[in-house]
């Protein structure tokens, strides 16, 4: 990239103008608080023209306007594809204000005109029912980053910026933000960045100094300090610090010249000698005063430079107008009569300051679903299917039979499909991935103590941050292309917050009809509380099937494959969706594979299926339904109708295997879910149901609530753990077939008697476990060695 030469971008009257665009900036950005009428004050200043609860947030909003400005500056200068995240806070004046300034949200909205009704339209809506939120939000042009959460500014840029090679991200964040652990685990993000085929990111602190009602800790720190803190964690800080808009201007502006310019020779000598060598990208650290351009003192108190300026500064209100005239000074001390003509437009001389078409931050093509978004090109999963003729004699590893359709997933898809984790892909058993990638790793190798380490590579987990992997993971799909986030059960509840967030951006994204639809969100659960003979109860929490079953369904898919053809059939599933969060809980340890490549593509399809081969009901009504979701309640469901049919051979049982778990809920919930009839085809009104299930029996409850049939045993997760063998945990949660068998007898009514010496066999068998695990660390070999026997 050259530097545009027809402008003098350094010149004192460059800065005039900049100046004058930030002014504008400010003008609507308080505007937006306030008022909902006369928005160039063009008359007295009346109750009617102020909005009854001004909502919203001032303290960060003229540092950022200061930062959005200048890097339009950068932009023109050196001709670049750039686009804005914005972390501080819910500064959401800042991208509606720039975006309006620059013509991006006019064309998004007509009816919010570059005019005096256009701007009114624009005060009235922020923050106001029907309107729009205070924060970055979907509604938002140039958005890909959901502000209510700080965070995961650093992260979602990074993401954004993998396999985009010409992009970047100016990622700014606040002084409070990075004080939280996401944040500050996301320094690390530059251990990630490939500068040949990535583009980059530049941080850029808005240091304001408070948070809403205390100081900061990095204000605090000396430059010194701050300069040892960055360096040590790879960055070249840059600092601009004062007050004076005449000063901070050209400082900045320098700033920002370096900065570009140190991003360019980095990836120029990169990419001319394919050098991957981890380099040191610039940060810079911006200090101005939180409240900058608003009320000095209010009271008696201070108002900018203090925390008091982080909400609305000054109290004014359609009911209490006795401050009105402070309010109408703070506005015209932006000149709006400089900045507006006649029709309330942005004057022609001060617009042109801002970058043309896409290149302007709010129209930038990545942050509406990427660049040159592309569907994947699947492999078909049926080659990877495992002969299952005789049902439950195989032992396999579904996560391991997995790996290898991922790793031909990853040779057909070279730059738009990635996977992220916490270091945990090799426990995860996705072994075949190794024989196509390594890991992205831009710090020192040491082979041969170090393994599968490359500069280059589709699988980043060498960060141990759940915060970290599942920000690459939505910073990639955001930005159009394909991820997968997996790790261990548990511990996805780390990042809890961060699937509400991109669930809650996908809901409101979709009801935009100009925004694209984005590439599903892939989450994979493994390391399952039902087998965690390592960890035992600290590793337990098959929670975030509950979780994100709560949120609006049709935007949830809750996969629960059974085995690795089961997985297989799913894997379309996910990565051929779009606008839905998908959670699939996979086994990767080994297990008995039961269901045909053919059963399991009809029952990922239909979601659920009766299996003939496990039923004894022959399409009469049953004596018990016994249905599983789960690889642990399958295999453990059916170990049990083994034990049935032995013992009881005239029991009509019919078995219901569940893989897409939410198509249980009702059509008026999700579109998807079964109809009543369909439901009661079958589990019946009436049949005494037994439900072996992977989470929280809670949510099975909720499910049946609507239904005809509320006679349903749950047997789920129940809190119950230790360092124990795989299939003690699940006897102590009373998932295990002894269990199970033993409760389907106890509610059969013409067992009341016959069952009794039936039920005190499955104590015995449940005490004999008690007494071998204790005595021999291992599970019984008829439990250990089990395998699928027909029935007759």
């Amino acid at each position: 990239m050259v530097e545009t030469q027809s402008v003098d971008y350094s010149s004192p009257e460059y800065f005039k103008k900049m100046d004058a665009y930030w002014r504008a900036a400010n003008y609507v950005s308080v505007g937006q608080l306030y008022l909902k009428d006369n928005p160039l004050l063009r008359r007295p200043l009346k109750a009617s023209d102020v909005k009854v609860h001004p909502i919203g947030h001032w303290g960060t909003i003229a540092g950022q306007n200061f930062i959005y400005t200048h890097l339009n500056r950068v932009i023109n200068k050196y001709n670049l594809n750039m686009f804005y995240i914005e972390g501080p806070g819910h500064g959401g004046q800042v991208m509606v204000s720039n975006s309006y300034l620059d013509g991006s949200y006019s064309e998004i909205y007509p009816s919010i005109k570059q005019d005096e009704q256009g701007m009114q339209r624009l005060f009235k809506q922020f923050s106001f029912p029907g309107g729009v939120a205070s924060h970055a939000a979907p509604e938002t042009p140039g958005s890909i980053h959901e502000g209510g959460e700080l965070g995961y500014t650093l992260s979602h840029a990074t993401g954004a910026i993998l396999d985009n090679p010409d992009v970047i991200a100016a990622a700014v964040t606040g002084d409070g933000e990075t004080e939280t652990g996401p944040l500050a685990a996301s320094w690390f993000s530059n251990s990630f960045i490939n500068p040949i085929h990535d583009g980059a990111v530049l941080p850029i602190v808005n240091m304001n100094g408070f948070k809403i009602s205390n100081p900061t800790i990095l204000s605090r720190k000396s430059d010194e300090d701050l300069r040892k803190y960055f360096e040590g964690m790879g960055w070249a800080p840059i600092f601009v610090e004062g007050d004076d808009p005449k000063v901070m201007h050209p400082a900045l502006a320098k700033a920002m010249d370096q900065a570009i310019e140190s991003i360019q020779a980095i990836q120029k000598h990169a990419r001319e000698n394919n050098d991957p060598t981890q380099p040191t990208w610039p940060v810079i650290i911006f200090r101005a005063p939180k409240g900058w351009t608003g009320p000095k003192v209010w009271d008696g108190e201070p108002i900018e430079g203090s925390f008091r300026a982080h909400q609305i500064p000054i109290p004014v209100d359609q009911n209490h107008m006795e401050h009105a005239d402070a309010l109408t000074a703070w506005l015209k001390s932006y000149k709006p009569d400089e900045l507006f003509d006649e029709n309330g437009t942005l004057k022609p001389e001060i617009r042109a300051l801002a970058p043309q078409g896409e290149q302007r931050m709010a129209a930038n093509p990545i942050t509406n679903g990427g660049i040159a978004p592309r569907d994947l090109d699947l492999p078909d999963y049926r080659k990877y299917a495992l002969d299952n003729t005789e049902h439950g004699k195989q032992v396999k590893q579904d996560m391991i039979v997995w790996s290898d359709y991922l790793r031909d997933l990853v040779k057909k898809n070279p730059n738009n499909f990635r996977l992220f984790g916490p270091d945990e892909t090799m426990s995860n058993r996705l072994y075949g991935l190794f024989e196509t990638t390594n890991r992205q790793w831009l710090e020192p190798i040491k082979n041969p103590q170090d393994q599968y380490m490359a500069p280059s590579g589709r699988i980043i987990d060498s960060q141990l941050s759940e915060h970290q992997a599942e920000g690459f993971n939505e910073g990639y799909t955001l930005t159009g292309r394909h991820g997968m986030f997996a790790s261990y059960e548990a511990f996805l509840r780390v990042a809890d917050s961060m699937f509400t967030q991109h669930f809650k951006w996908l809901r409101k994204a979709n009801e935009l009809n100009w925004r694209n639809k984005y590439p599903s969100l892939n989450v994979v659960s493994t390391s399952t509380s039902f087998q965690q003979d390592h960890n035992g109860y600290t590793h337990q929490d098959p929670g975030i099937l509950t979780h994100l079953a709560e949120k609006k369904p049709e935007y949830i898919r809750e996969y629960l494959p059974a085995d690795a053809n089961s997985l297989l059939a799913v894997s379309p599933l996910l990565f051929k969706s779009k606008e839905t969060i998908n959670v699939l809980i996979a086994s990767k340890q080994p297990r008995p594979q039961f269901y045909s490549i053919e059963e399991a593509t009809k029952l990922a399809n239909n979601g659920l299926g009766i299996i003939d081969w496990a039923s004894t009901d022959q399409g009469s009504k049953p004596d018990i339904v016994i249905a599983a979701a789960g690889t642990e309640p399958n295999m453990e469901s059916l170990a049990a109708i083994n034990i049935l049919h032995d013992h009881f051979p005239e029991l009509k049982i019919r078995f219901i295997n569940v893989i897409d778990l939410l198509k249980l809920t009702t059509p008026k919930l999700d579109p998807r879910g079964l109809s009543d009839a369909e439901f009661d085809h079958y589990f019946t009104k009436d049949t005494p149901i037994l439900f072996a299930y992977h989470g929280f029996e809670g949510l099975l409850r909720s499910i049946f609530f609507d239904r005809h049939n509320h006679n349903v045993l749950f047997h789920g997760y129940r809190e119950e753990g230790d360092i124990t063998t795989p299939f003690d945990m699940r006897v102590v949660n009373e998932l295990d077939r002894f269990h199970l068998a033993k409760d389907i007898i106890m509610h059969l009514p013409q067992y009341a008697d016959k069952g009794a010496s039936f039920v005190q066999k499955m104590d015995d068998k449940l005490q004999q476990h008690h007494d071998y695990i204790r005595e021999y660390g291992d599970d019984m070999p008829e439990v250990r060695d089990w395998t699928w026997k027909p029935l007759k």
